[in-house]
């Protein structure tokens, strides 16, 4: 009975204890880009950059690329890109793989023709009043005509590195190469090349010229025509992309000549006898395109149309059958990029900082990142450096340096770059990619931000904030860009994380960089150097304003919005 009588007063006592503390420890509430001046004028704005602007200063350097990993992307890439730093070129090989092993091509097999399809990643916009369908293709840079040349390759991809470790993966790189020491000849990726033809009202095949024409209508194949007069042909539609017919003779040779031999009867056999395509993109009238590819897609093939004697025929033994076979890009493939820059880019200075960040994807230029000028906690100095004294403002830690309490609370941290439209012309990539390079992986950031994971466009934009452009008009000047690092920033001061050094880069896809590892660069010294997948896989580039840029209002800086307690 007594205790029961205690149990009210406790909790009396401990609400009032409770009061006393919310009191004693109330926080003043922090405005941040959410919350207008206008109608929000009775909060306080506590900015870090503002009001203690010796801890939001950062170190920016530019850090170009040797030759960068290219084989094992989702993304092959073809043709000419020119912006501020030059040409790009790029070229791909890849392994071509068989539909069916063993394959039963028939009896007295004729083949009607060969088609190459490569589709673009497109969408339907419209269809007009014939149902013809419009398309939107995004896989393209330009719509200038390239010249394709496309060769048999006699270089065996390895997937294994016979002087690596044990099932050690072979790394390919953008320079054709290997490693250092062992380079991809051309001699061997153009070993034989392939004919294109085409097929005239009387069915009569004809050599045509290699131009690849950008276009974004698609492609409507008339079946065979039926034993019925009354009815009609069947129709197939394919999105917009490359499709081209082959000279037969080769491939009559290379695979239908082969059936019941060792080299179609199971996949190794087959990439060791029929090594590779070299898709090769080369300029006309001095100009092209860019165009994004996904070799391993399924659609993505090469078929032989061809006859044969009906396998099912009663009555007529001679009676015929069309058929089809399919051979696809499922296997390994390495991108060449040839980079004929106007200048090199130069090696950046850690230790001060660069005018100008260069960033440029593939083999180009990444950019390093240094918060509170790269330090981290030292416990044998015994001066405070700039970290130290930053996380001494906002945290309090035991004699181990264990998180004890907070003094301010970090509510929003942003890292803004300014885009340098005296050295760029338009073309800015719309999205880079802020990582953790130490660890190179992304930042906690990344996680957490749960915005569209489908578009890349339209993922991570509150962490990988996209361009920002004059009037938030699509082909308006580049601004800045804008990257939210509130974890970040929190785990340096909760979690005792050290204070490691960040990249930036360009990014095709920022999707695609919580999934693949870093590619690997080749180094003249062997250094441990890696580049994020997505900036290999785009040629794009932009020039931004660094930390020593002569152009105050433009210059790189960390924005940290607070809460303090009022008392």
């Amino acid at each position: 009975m007594k205790i029961n009588k205690i149990y009210p007063q406790i909790l009396v006592v401990a609400l009032i204890v409770l009061n006393f503390i919310a009191c004693t420890t109330e926080f003043s509430t922090l405005e941040s880009d959410a919350i207008n001046d206008d109608v929000a004028t009775n909060f306080d704005i506590l900015r870090l950059s503002e009001t203690d602007p010796e801890f939001t200063e950062v170190i920016t350097y530019s850090n170009p690329l040797e030759p960068v990993q290219t084989n094992g992307l989702t993304i092959n890439t073809l043709g000419l890109y020119d912006d501020v730093y030059g040409r790009t070129e790029s070229d791909f090989v890849t392994q071509l793989t068989l539909s069916s092993y063993a394959p039963d091509f028939g009896d007295e097999v004729v083949i009607d023709s060969i088609a190459l399809y490569i589709p673009y990643s497109s969408t339907v916009t419209d269809i007009d009043e014939d149902d013809n369908i419009i398309f939107d293709i995004d896989s393209v840079i330009g719509r200038d005509p390239i010249e394709l040349r496309l060769f048999r390759s006699s270089y065996f991809i390895r997937d294994f590195d016979p002087n690596g470790e044990f099932n050690e993966s072979q790394d390919y790189f953008s320079n054709k190469s290997a490693s250092a020491s062992e380079m991809i000849p051309d001699a061997s990726l153009e070993a034989e090349e392939l004919t294109f033809v085409d097929y005239d009202d009387d069915g009569n095949m004809v050599v045509v010229d290699n131009t690849i024409e950008i276009s974004e209508e698609g492609y409507v194949l008339r079946g065979p025509e039926p034993e019925d007069e009354e009815e009609e042909a069947s129709l197939t539609r394919l999105p917009p992309g490359i499709r081209i017919m082959l000279e037969p003779s080769f491939w009559q040779e290379a695979i239908i000549d082969q059936e019941g031999e060792t080299v179609l009867s199971n996949e190794n056999n087959f990439l060791e006898y029929f090594r590779g395509l070299y898709f090769k993109a080369e300029p006309i009238n001095d100009s092209g395109s860019f165009l994004f590819l996904d070799m391993s897609s399924l659609s993505t093939n090469i078929t032989i149309y061809y006859t044969r004697l009906s396998v099912s025929t009663v009555d007529d033994e001679d009676q015929t059958e069309q058929a089809t076979f399919e051979m696809r890009f499922t296997g390994n493939s390495i991108n060449f990029f040839d980079n004929n820059f106007n200048q090199p880019i130069a090696e950046g200075d850690p230790s001060t900082g660069d005018e100008r960040l260069f960033l440029k994807g593939g083999e180009g230029s990444i950019a390093k990142i240094k918060l509170f000028n790269g330090e981290d906690l030292d416990d044998d100095d015994a001066t405070m450096n700039t970290f130290e004294t930053w996380k001494n403002d906002f945290v309090e830690t035991d004699a181990d340096g264990n998180f004890v309490r907070s003094k301010r609370l970090v509510n929003e941290a942003n890292l803004v770059f300014y885009v340098d439209q005296d050295m760029v012309d338009g073309g800015e990539p719309e999205r880079l990619y802020l990582y953790d390079a130490d660890n190179r992986t992304v930042l906690e950031d990344f996680f957490n931000d749960i915005t569209n994971t489908t578009l890349p466009l339209l993922s991570k934009t509150n962490h990988l904030g996209p361009l920002q452009r004059v009037d938030d008009e699509p082909t308006g000047d580049g601004i800045k860009y804008k990257f939210r690092i509130t974890e970040h920033i929190k785990n340096l001061l909760l979690s005792d994380s050290t204070n490691v050094e960040l990249g930036l880069a360009v990014s095709l896809n920022v999707n695609l960089e919580g999934q693949l590892l870093q590619r690997a660069v080749q180094t003249t010294d062997d250094a441990d150097v890696t580049a994020p997948a997505s900036s290999v896989m785009t040629p794009r580039g932009t020039v931004l304003h660094g930390n020593t840029t002569a152009d105050e209002s433009k210059k790189v800086y960390l924005e940290i919005y607070y809460t303090e307690p009022n008392n």
